[in-house]
């Protein structure tokens, strides 16, 4: 009987830790999902902003048309990525942030439109939401980090396989964003 109560209290045990496992690794993928979430909801926003500054630059720059649809073009594309893949979702994204750079080097040439009050506050939001998406960004790779590690350590990994449980793609930047990140910003006080 002794032997019995020992080996239940055992296999009881070997339940308990392997459901921790299993449990562990479904919130951290959670974490990830919600990570994933908060730069959702930031690009929504940014792709909300950009028909507006697109209206008030037309105002200004009328030969400037190929910028404008460049950028309408991108939006698009980065609206219809699909939000499981995150490559897809990052690449469009990155093209998204290179045409908008376009416009607000094209608002050099056009003094008008770069005092121009809506220009300055839609400049203002969309500089606001690409710092939320920077730091949902952050905090989405934290999550995809410490899920992958789980999945990578043993004796998670043999819990992950049995329930094919895979990595998660971090949000990454394209090698223009990230080089443009290591340049420090020109300053003039004129």
């Amino acid at each position: 009987m002794l032997i019995f109560q020992i080996v239940f209290v055992i296999l009881v045990s070997i339940a308990l830790f392997y459901g921790v496992l299993y449990n562990g690794l479904v919130t951290l993928r959670q974490k990830v999902k919600e990570g994933f979430a908060g730069i959702d909801i930031q690009l929504k926003r940014r792709h909300d902003l950009i028909p507006n500054l697109v209206e008030t630059v037309k105002g200004y720059a009328t030969h400037e048309q190929e910028t404008l649809e460049k950028v309408t073009k991108a939006r698009t594309s980065a609206m219809g990525a699909p939000s499981g893949d995150m490559k897809q979702v990052a690449g469009m994204e990155n093209m998204l942030t290179g045409a908008l750079k376009s416009i607000f080097a094209l608002s050099e040439n056009y003094p008008d439109l770069k005092a121009n009050e809506n220009f300055i506050e839609l400049q203002k939001e969309l500089s606001e939401t690409e710092n939320q998406v920077a730091a949902s960004r952050r905090i989405y790779n934290a999550n995809v980090t410490a899920f992958n590690v789980r999945i990578d350590t043993f004796p998670s990994n043999m819990v992950a396989g049995a329930h094919n449980i895979v990595k998660a793609e971090f949000y990454d930047l394209d090698e223009e964003e990230r080089e443009n990140m290591e340049e420090a910003p020109d300053v003039s006080f004129e």
